[in-house]
């Protein structure tokens, strides 16, 4: 996939793939894969549509060619590589950057693998008698406001001893 502002750059890399794509060593993947409903150029009007078309897409690998990257502003991608000399192939297999990435635009709301996808987060509270009472009128408003009064009365039976 490129998505680009600019028409010569688009048409340029156009005329420049069939030959790029003959030379390579599976050829036939590769021309399967940019004959799929993956690939595609896309031309953009600004720099501001190419972002908000890549974080709709979520790509799993995101190269940024761009005379000012911001890749802060590119928060859909499984990873980022920022500039001409940082390929995904670097990501890949010397940068130490993570391999295990999100597919089929699920960086909308994963992130990669990493020891924290084996982890099982468990959040404890703890409140003495007078922290609670300090905040019962605010639960028991917000419990009526949502109709659920018996988390209301979770908190005042409490007092009620």
């Amino acid at each position: 996939m490129l998505v680009t502002d600019s028409a010569r750059l688009a048409d340029a890399v156009l005329n420049a793939l069939p030959a790029r794509v003959a030379a390579t060593r599976h050829s036939e993947r590769v021309t399967a894969a940019f004959h799929g409903p993956q690939s595609a150029v896309v031309l953009v009007d600004d720099i501001a549509q190419a972002t908000a078309f890549s974080n709709a897409y979520a790509p799993e690998h995101l190269e940024l060619h761009l005379a000012d990257p911001r890749p802060e502003d590119y928060v859909n991608a499984g990873a980022v590589f920022v500039g001409p000399y940082t390929p995904v192939s670097l990501g890949d297999y010397l940068a130490g950057s993570n391999h295990v990435l999100p597919t089929g635009g699920q960086a909308r709301y994963g992130a990669g693998l990493s020891a924290a996808t084996f982890l099982r987060p468990q959040q404890v509270v703890e409140y003495d008698r007078a922290a609670l009472s300090e905040v019962r009128d605010a639960i028991v408003t917000l419990a009526e406001a949502e109709a659920l009064p018996a988390h209301g009365e979770a908190v005042t039976a409490r007092f009620e001893v």
